[in-house]
Parts: C-alpha cells; structure tokens; sequence
C-alpha cells in the first residue's frame, strides 16, 4: 500500500461497488505515492466495494446509516476515521449527505468527486441531464467537500465531449474514465500539501 511514514492516512467512504475507491487503492499501491488507503467505511453492508477493499488487506468498516439522524450517524463516522488514524477523507460514491458540523471539521481534508463541470449540473441524473441540455462537453470535477451539497473549491477537473448518440450508460463510462485518472491526482496533490485555498480558488504549488 504505498510507503509509510510521511505517507498520509487516507479513509475512503463509499455507498456500492467503489469503483473511484478502486482507482485510489491502485494508485496508493505505487511505493511514490504520498498516501495509504487506511480503512473503507460503507454506510450499506451490502457496499460491493467492501469486498474489493478487503482482498487488498484493506481495513474496513461498516457504519449503518438507516434509522439513525444524521448526527447520531456522523458523529459514528467520526469516530471510526480517528479511530484508524485517518487524515484525508475521500468520499468514492458515497449517496449521504453529511453535516454541516462533520464537514468543518474536516474541512480542507474531505473531498469528493462529482461527474460534471461543476458548478454545471449539480446534484443526481447528471449523464441524462447532460444529454438532455444539449450541452457540447461534460467531465468530472475534484473538490473540497463544504457544507453545500455539490459546492466548495474545485482542484481539478477533466473535459468529455458529449457524442451525437450518447445514452447515460455510455456517457457514464467515458466520464467515470476520467474521474479514475482524476481523483488520485488530486489525492497525490493534498497528500503533498500542495493545495491551497485562495477564497474559492485552489492553487497547486510547485508546478501544475
């Protein structure tokens, strides 16, 4: 998994099958990259994901989320991300929105990847959206988690034409292409302290 020492702790939170958390475990398996996968949390015990984690002798856990407030489950969350050490909160998938207080207090160590050029088409049904504006381009978007849902700085984002004959299906695939190689370049970024928050702008430093 990487290297340890300066390697930052990363947890990964997921809903289903994980397939951006698969992309960070694979990218956190190269001995340069500048974080671990320290545990996958699932709100869902049927998360497909799980499995794939624990293969890679991953750490995992399962928080349910039904029937509890979102206080009384968040401040469980917490507890389990501290509890295995966690720095850095990547969320891979995960359908739950958070609280407001979970959210500061992690603030500028949550992110989360949404397949759109945010601010463009928020929320879910992004790929029928898209097809259904017309809109040209889409792509995926790397941000800083806040507490307003789909908002906060961008990191990075990637541009996918739209095809003339693109369904949802195959618009998926093409931007989920992308979000793969996105979300560990972002996560590599943070690791390295080198993001920083200008207002609603985020700057790389020491290069692009």
């Amino acid at each position: 998994m990487g290297q340890s020492g300066a390697t930052k702790a990363v947890g990964i939170l997921i809903s289903g099958r994980g397939s951006n958390m698969r992309a960070l475990v694979q990218a956190a398996q190269a001995a340069d990259f500048p974080a671990r996968i320290a545990v996958v949390i699932a709100n869902k015990a049927e998360a497909e994901g799980l499995d794939y984690a624990k293969a890679q002798g991953i750490a995992t856990a399962v928080i349910p989320s039904k029937g509890k407030s979102r206080e009384v489950f968040d401040a469980e969350l917490d507890a389990a991300l501290r509890q295995h050490g966690v720095e850095i909160i990547c969320l891979a998938g995960f359908m739950r929105l958070l609280t407001a207080g979970f959210v500061e207090s992690w603030r500028g160590r949550l992110l989360n990847i949404h397949p759109s050029l945010l601010p463009a088409f928020r929320g879910t049904q992004v790929h029928e959206r898209v097809i259904e504006s017309g809109t040209r381009f889409t792509g995926c978007t790397v941000h800083f988690v806040v507490p307003e849902m789909d908002e906060g700085p961008i990191i990075l984002q990637a541009a996918v034409p739209v095809p003339d004959d693109a369904t949802p299906e195959t618009l998926a695939e093409l931007v989920l292409a992308e979000e793969h190689r996105l979300y560990p370049q972002a996560l590599r970024l943070l690791a390295e302290g080198r993001l920083r928050v200008d207002g609603n702008r985020v700057r790389v430093l020491g290069g692009s």
